[in-house]
């Protein structure tokens, strides 16, 4: 069985889908900056305190820059790509 269409849901011109489909592209690419800059800054501002609370420069700061830098790049790949299952094997 096909699902019906709702009737509620108004019908959208190509221009408008195409108006839609240009919006969003703008915000991902306006988004995925601020995401991969702050998660690298989060990992090394976070790092830095506790080195300076621990006596461990600069390790932490290194050590949770870097996994900052993958969290960020991890998560640019998981919303370029929508085929991206986060590992799961379903």
């Amino acid at each position: 069985m096909t699902p019906e269409p709702n009737a509620r849901e108004p019908k959208m011109t190509p221009a408008q889908k195409d108006a839609r489909d240009l919006t969003r592209r703008s915000a991902l690419a306006l988004e995925l900056p601020f995401t991969m800059v702050g998660a690298l800054v989060v990992g090394g501002f976070l790092g830095y305190f506790l080195d300076k609370w621990l006596h461990t420069s600069p390790w932490l700061t290194v050590v949770l820059g870097a996994f900052g830098f993958f969290g960020g790049v991890r998560e640019v790949i998981r919303r370029l790509n929508p085929n991206y299952n986060n590992g799961d094997d379903r």
